[in-house]
């Protein structure tokens, strides 16, 4: 295969390299990017045989962790994040835990951020707890915490942000000079911005995160992650594991996501810009007690999402009134099925709007404790806005609030 003439350089927008980055050619000149669905390769002898699976030359050996189609997907992915490699994984799950099981060993600490993804609260807290890794929770905004919460034995920062589904932001930068000062990796979950709005490595961060099942495939049709970071961060600590243990990005999977890719700077645009005027237009609705939109003036970190972030991103959650805990959830779930347009799932980063109730889905495997420490309420709604008009929108919303 033969790399497309396409000069690594600083002066290519992000919707260039979304679009044109990390494309391979075969001798065939094809024009979009070739699946390559077979799981070995075969050598010209036994020497280069021996040459690839010792690692002395380069090239594909087993699509468990060599793959042209992946690799596409994983240079594409680097260049938009301003990094020098990327290592795709069969699901965001799994790139959590390759990153974590690559740097971590028994007797380690990390220190992440309150409000975590549920899935990723229970790896921490229970899963890579039975293997005698301890986890410290911290607000995500208080780099003090961070800083008081580090331990002789402290190796990992992790971090959401912003947070799902509380639209809590992280000082990234602020987070790096404490995380640096100290040895420790910094890890961002870029999930909810992607590098078409943020781009975490230029803040200070070590790693990135992605699953890109959400908005860097788009349209709800594959499972896949993504670890970012700098070249021998990847091949030395993460590639190993992959290697080894198997959660492999599958080539069709991969070739979904590289075409995710191409359109990932104009639905983030469209989508971010549907969110903000859904979000003005809840702030107005008298049933609801607070809208949660880092696009918002009413934001708290406001300034640092303006910094930060080149938009507020395409997810809001907002909290309706009620004098009760189970008033809270009854209003919730009012709201939620007297919707006819927008789909009930738990899933987001679609071009079509999905909405869910965090307390009993993403967050319901969570401790009433941690729930309430990272402020999700039985009123709490998570909206993740498509490409529908904003006024479908609201006014499928309207409907279950008027009740």
């Amino acid at each position: 295969m033969q790399d497309q003439d396409f000069p690594g350089s600083d002066d290519w927008a992000i919707e260039t390299i979304g679009v044109r980055a990390g494309t391979a050619r075969t001798g065939f000149g094809e024009h979009a990017e070739a699946m390559f669905l077979t799981s070995s390769y075969v050598f010209g002898s036994a020497a280069e045989a021996a040459d690839r699976f010792s690692g002395r030359v380069e090239g594909n050996v087993y699509s468990r962790f060599t793959n042209p189609t992946v690799a596409m997907f994983e240079q594409r992915l680097a260049a938009l994040e301003g990094a020098e490699a990327a290592l795709a994984t069969a699901s965001g799950m799994s790139a959590i835990l390759t990153c974590c099981m690559g740097v971590l060993k028994a007797g380690d600490h990390l220190v992440a951020s309150t409000g975590l993804f549920g899935s990723t609260n229970q790896l921490f807290s229970n899963i890579l707890g039975r293997f005698g890794i301890s986890t410290t929770y911290v607000s995500p905004s208080d780099p003090a915490a961070w800083q008081a919460a580090l331990r002789p034995e402290t190796r990992l920062f992790y971090v959401e942000t912003p947070s799902n589904p509380m639209m809590e932001l992280a000082d990234i930068a602020a987070l790096a000079a404490v995380s640096k000062a100290a040895g420790v990796l910094l890890v961002v979950d870029n999930c909810f911005c992607t590098p078409a709005l943020q781009q975490p490595l230029a803040l200070g961060a070590d790693v990135v995160i992605h699953s890109a099942t959400k908005y860097i495939d788009g349209q709800g049709r594959v499972l896949g992650g993504a670890i970012v970071g700098s070249k021998a961060f990847i091949k030395d600590q993460m590639l190993p594991f992959l290697r080894t243990a198997g959660p492999t990005l599958s080539p069709f999977n991969a070739w979904v996501l590289l075409k995710g890719l191409e359109t990932l700077s104009i639905r983030m645009e469209r989508q971010s810009a549907n969110a903000l005027a859904v979000a003005r237009w809840l702030e107005a609705q008298p049933q609801v007690a607070r809208v949660i939109y880092p696009g918002l003036e009413s934001h708290p970190q406001f300034a640092l999402a303006q910094r930060q972030q080149r938009l507020g991103g395409a997810v809001l959650s907002f909290e309706l009134k009620g004098a009760t805990p189970e008033e809270q959830r009854a209003n919730a779930w009012r709201v939620i099925d007297s919707t006819r347009l927008v789909s009930i799932t738990a899933n987001l980063g679609d071009t079509r709007t999905t909405i869910t109730h965090p307390a009993t889905t993403t967050h319901g495997r969570v401790s009433p404790e941690v729930r309430a420490a990272a402020g999700i309420t039985e009123g709490l709604i998570r909206f993740a806005v498509g490409l529908e008009h904003p006024d479908d929108l609201c006014r499928d919303l309207a409907r279950g609030l008027a009740g």
